[in-house]
């Protein structure tokens, strides 16, 4: 894991030591990311920078350095990532002639362009990256992502200067760059808590989506160029589903349990490979689990296993991880975090989501990617599991919502929504302490009551109720869907990349910690979309199939629980400890002066949540990361 950075300038004044001190500046901000080295290339005839910062996972020498240069010397590349097949892709190149200095996936993705061309070889690639290649013969920078968004990249201009870089901050260290929030960017967050690709906060910045290229001849760019309608798809989650459709599955379930074992066991055994330590973080749910089983099963010696602990039993996963370690044989590491731990993280996360991010479930992800940091610089995670196999409440709720809404007449709906929404949160709450933050998903349900479609229903689900307008694209492929399966759809290609990978992205990196998820393998998703959704969600509870494989390692007593999640308390934070912090981002006169969210709105929700009317902790921590974010770097 990298992070990677360059520009191309129409300045052509500017003398080449002055590039190289704003490469170098503009690398050197990614050093989180690549703390053990870091590199420049210049191109002799035209003002390009390529810069790179290493975090050494594969082949340690610097025969694995970047920016790399290919054999013939066509190509220069910067990549972020890892690519899992490259051992297969290199014995292929090496049959026909080509020869390897090192050991690294990138020397053999370079191989491969220079083989098979930047198409086919996008096609072959199985992993999570991002990366710039500059081709010296045709003079055009390409940019590719990731099939699923595993690995970020920014794209965009400042003035004359066409700039990249993993994340926004290279982007801003380039001396041209000057801040425009963008309004529509605003609202996605808003709404969804999250910036989708291709937006950024930013004007003229922009994500390069998941499964997007993008290729630039500078002979005809122009300064400042729409450089969204030049990305171009090489893989599209839709088409790969409704390929995955047309495969017949005759097999019994035992047969299929057994395929979905065997390739899950593969995918984990592909992310097992690095020259440094690795270890796993597990929280004691189905999916963690999961993967240390197949870990363990791989493993020569026990496998290096973390998980934190938290003060508040609602929110403390570490008794449920230790249980699992201690039946599986793991070396399991466990750190007991206190409040104040994670109310020290909270000035730090502008810095670290470098654009405004507002999943609480950052502050955990962050807490045990330090904690497994001081020992491993690998480690694999269980993402991804919820949006392929339906692990989500609204998954198995949602159909029956909708199902339940048409047998009711609409005006009735609308009377049980307000009788819901005006009961307090706290009190709906204690109705049933099993299952944490009922009463939001109660009002969250009271709201839905009065759509009438699965979108409306879906967008209302995932929103935070931040006084966002934001309407969510929300396209499906070309085959018949079930609303589980559509709402799995919308996680895999919405939700996943943009607040899940991102999180777990900026949060690994943020100490220099490579994460690896290895249900994000496409042929996982390949595999899950050709099963019928009963494989997927059964007896009222989603990843049916991933627990019948987690039987077979660990009894299902030590796992079969209420999803618990990475949650934090953040409510009763902001009426206690935070409290000074928000009213200061909330004031008034503040707010007027900065002109950008509906005061009176605010305010009134910032009151309520102190009262007694309600609980609004997730619009509000929406609304105060924006404006942290805003407070730091507008």
């Amino acid at each position: 894991m990298c992070g990677i950075t360059g520009f191309y300038t129409f300045k052509a004044d500017r003398p080449r030591t002055e590039l190289h001190v704003i490469g170098k500046n503009m690398a050197d901000a990614l050093s989180h990311r690549g703390p053990d080295a870091g590199g420049l290339w210049q191109d002799p005839d035209l003002p390009l920078v390529l810069g790179h910062r290493r975090l050494s996972i594969i082949d340690l020498s610097e025969d694995g350095a970047q920016p790399m240069i290919s054999a013939s010397e066509r190509y220069v590349t910067v990549f972020n990532g890892e690519i899992y097949n490259f051992r297969t892709l290199k014995k292929d190149l090496e049959k026909h002639g080509h020869t390897f200095k090192g050991r690294s996936d990138t020397e053999v993705i370079l191989a491969a362009i220079e083989a098979w061309g930047l198409s086919l070889a996008l096609q072959k690639l199985s992993g999570m990256f991002a990366f710039a290649l500059w081709d010296r013969k045709d003079r055009t920078l390409s940019f590719a992502r990731d099939r699923l968004g595993k690995k970020p990249l920014y794209i965009g201009w400042a003035g004359a200067n066409l700039i990249f870089g993993s994340q926004l901050e290279a982007l801003r260290t380039h001396p041209d760059f000057i801040p425009a929030l963008n309004p529509e960017a605003l609202q996605a967050f808003l709404t969804l808590g999250y910036v989708e690709a291709p937006l950024s906060i930013y004007e003229q910045i922009w994500q390069l989506p998941p499964g997007h290229r993008l290729t630039l001849d500078l002979t005809a760019l122009r300064p400042g160029e729409n450089l969204p309608a030049q990305m171009k798809p090489y893989w599209q989650a839709s088409s790969a589903l409704e390929q995955a459709k047309t495969r017949p599955n005759p097999l019994n379930e035992n047969a299929l349990i057994d395929e979905f074992e065997s390739l899950l066991s593969q995918c984990v055994s592909d992310r097992m490979i690095s020259d440094v330590p690795l270890g796993a973080f597990l929280s004691g749910g189905i999916d963690s689990s999961s993967i240390v089983a197949l870990m363990q099963k791989h493993a020569s010696q026990p496998v290096k296993t973390y998980a934190i602990g938290f003060e508040d039993a609602g929110y403390n996963e570490a008794p449920f991880a230790a249980k699992i370690a201690a039946h599986l044989g793991t070396d399991h590491h466990e750190h007991f975090c206190t409040q104040k731990d994670a109310l020290d993280l909270i000035p730090r996360l502008p810095e670290i989501y470098d654009e405004p991010f507002a999943d609480i479930s950052a502050i955990p992800t962050l807490l045990v990617s330090r904690f497994a940091r001081e020992s491993v610089s690998v480690a694999l995670s269980g993402d991804g599991g919820d949006e392929m196999l339906g692990g989500y409440s609204r998954h198995v709720q949602g159909p029956q919502i909708w199902k339940n809404m048409h047998k009711m007449p609409r005006i009735l709906r609308i009377g049980l929504s307000n009788i819901i929404t005006r009961m307090p949160v706290n009190s709906l709450d204690q109705l049933n302490r099993k299952h944490p933050q009922l009463g939001v998903k109660l009002h969250k349900v009271a709201d839905i009551l009065s759509l009438s479609s699965q979108e409306d229903i879906y967008r209302r689900l995932i929103g935070k109720g931040a006084q966002g307008y934001y309407q969510k694209e929300l396209s499906l492929p070309g085959v018949e869907l079930s609303f589980a399966e559509k709402m799995m759809f919308w996680d895999t290609t919405g939700y996943l990349p943009h607040d899940i990978l991102t999180k777990v992205d900026r949060a690994s990196m943020a100490y220099g910690l490579e994460a690896r998820a290895p249900l994000l393998d496409t042929r996982i998703f390949d595999y899950v979309w050709s099963l019928p959704e009963n494989i997927k969600i059964r007896g009222g509870q989603g990843k049916w199939l991933l627990r019948q494989v987690l039987k077979r390692h660990v009894p299902e007593k030590l796992f079969q629980r209420p999803k618990q999640g990475f949650n934090m308390p953040v409510g009763d934070w902001l009426r206690g400890d935070l409290r000074d912090w928000a009213e200061s981002l909330l004031d008034e006169k503040h707010l007027r002066e900065e002109g950008l969210l509906d005061v009176q709105k605010t305010r009134k929700l910032w009151q309520s949540h102190l009262g007694a009317q309600g609980a609004h902790g997730e619009a509000l921590w929406c609304i105060l990361m924006f404006q942290a974010w805003h407070k730091r770097w507008m």
